[in-house]
């Protein structure tokens, strides 16, 4: 499954349960967002026990991109069955701070900065 422009590119890889991120995300508000929450709403139908969110080429995430995540998060926090490894790169300056909110949401979040 598949999200796709010339910006940026999310895809889901139900083999790994994993979610990669690549491009740059400056979508408009969260209407626009759906079809990415779609997407990841298809890594929690099988209640996996960890879900693994590759960001390390996202280049940018504006702050509708950064709620979408942080919704997304919480919500996996509330099923407490399934974990979540965020992968980000400290190459990408607004990984570091961004991503290490989310362990606040939850803090058995698994953040891994390469």
């Amino acid at each position: 499954m598949e999200v796709k422009t010339e910006d940026y590119c999310v895809t889901y890889h139900p083999e790994t349960v994993t979610v990669t991120f690549q491009g740059s995300l400056r979508l408009s508000g969260s209407e626009e967002y759906i079809p990415i929450v779609e997407l990841l709403g298809e890594t929690t139908k099988n209640d996996p026990e960890t879900i693994t969110l590759d960001l390390k080429e996202l280049e940018f995430l504006n702050s509708s991109g950064i709620s979408m995540l942080s919704k997304f998060v919480i919500n996996i926090r509330k099923k407490k069955n399934s974990s979540i490894t965020v992968k980000g790169s400290n190459a990408i300056p607004w990984q570091g701070k961004s991503l290490k909110n989310l362990q606040r949401l939850m803090p058995t979040l698994t953040l891994e900065l390469e």
